[in-house]
């Protein structure tokens, strides 16, 4: 009996240390320690035994069934470690869903509904020289915007378009799409920009821009209100009005501030018998500035502006967004908290 308690550990053993899955271990479990197990047998035979050799045989046997459980649980554990076993009796785990954030689904919208209207869509980068983000776009030396109070500069050896800084809107892709395509064009381009406004409920440091442009042969101002007409009519609504404001803008010339009829009184400047929260009972919203691209932006890019005419338009995405969606504080975008962001499916 001793020898077969021996083959038994050596015969176990390896088994057991050789098993692949889960189901094979356990109807090893079974077969060495079950009821019926040969162990069992051995053990039924132990009375019959004299009392010298039914202690030492004893012994070894409750050995052999305690070195063959540990072998089995440490096998137990290993599966355990690979996430191969699986209790089915507990309860799911709650699956959360990620989604696109407030400002992405926006961005993505009006992206679509100038695609539609044959735009390209340019994504530039976010560090700038002073030659595409001021002196191009007709930008003097002069203009506050240029001032060290009023943009990122970088700490970069400057290069021949100037010193590098962050940049201030998201014009520099389109002044370079134009130097380096010939019209007709027709772009849109997407980005964050960079200003050191203190934050506070309409302004932060860092926001998002989408600014469009066309350049061809016949443009005119009536090309410019068509394309915003339809924007407002397919992102906001079909019962928008809007209205055109003279205004400046060095890099453009006519240019204009736009504003929609207020979405929320219908443009009456009235609600529920008093003013309007949203448009303060002005009945208006401003949502975008525009105007005929001024010729010497066209010459600064290689483009004659006795032969090609072009309008552009720049809209900020959180403006956008606070009114279409009636949000205050433009801090709220960039909280993370998910009770404001997870209303926006």
């Amino acid at each position: 009996m001793e020898e077969k308690i021996v083959n038994l550990e050596k015969e176990a053993r390896g088994r057991i240390e050789g098993v692949k899955t889960v189901k094979e271990l356990e109807e090893l479990r079974i077969y060495y320690l079950g009821r019926k197990s040969f162990i069992n047998q051995l053990f039924s035979a132990l009375p019959d035994l004299e009392k010298e050799k039914k202690a030492y045989l004893g012994k070894l046997l409750n050995s052999a069934k305690k070195k063959i459980t540990e072998w089995i649980e440490r096998k137990e554990r290993e599966f355990e470690e690979k996430e191969e076993i699986i209790d089915f009796t507990l309860p799911a785990s709650k699956l959360n869903l990620g989604k696109r954030h407030i400002i992405g689904q926006v961005m993505e919208e009006i992206c679509k509904i100038f695609k539609r209207l044959g735009f390209q869509i340019v994504e530039g980068g976010e560090i700038e020289d002073e030659w595409h983000n001021f002196s191009a776009l007709n930008i003097p030396l002069e203009h506050p915007s240029r001032d060290v109070f009023d943009t990122f500069y970088l700490d970069i050896p400057p290069s021949e378009g100037g010193r590098y800084l962050l940049r201030s809107h998201t014009s520099p892709s389109q002044i370079r799409v134009m130097e380096k395509r010939t019209p007709p064009l027709a772009v849109i381009s997407p980005g964050r920009v960079y200003r050191p406004d203190n934050p506070d409920a309409s302004h932060s440091f860092m926001f998002h821009q989408i600014e469009g442009f066309c350049v061809d042969k016949e443009i005119n101002f009536s090309h410019l209100k068509g394309v915003l007409y339809h924007f407002a009519w397919e992102f906001f609504s079909s019962q928008i009005e809007l209205r055109f404001r003279p205004h400046y803008f060095p890099f453009t010339e006519p240019s204009a501030e736009v504003d929609i009829s207020c979405i929320i009184c219908g443009g009456k400047g009235l609600k529920d018998g008093g003013k309007c929260s949203v448009c303060k009972g002005k009945g208006w919203l401003e949502i975008l500035g525009c105007g005929m691209i001024h010729p010497e932006v066209l010459k600064n890019c290689g483009i004659n502006p006795k032969k090609f005419r072009g309008f552009a338009f720049g809209m900020g995405v959180e403006r956008i967004a606070m009114l279409k969606y009636r949000i205050a504080d433009i801090r709220l975008f960039f909280e993370n908290d998910l009770r404001f962001l997870n209303q926006f499916g």
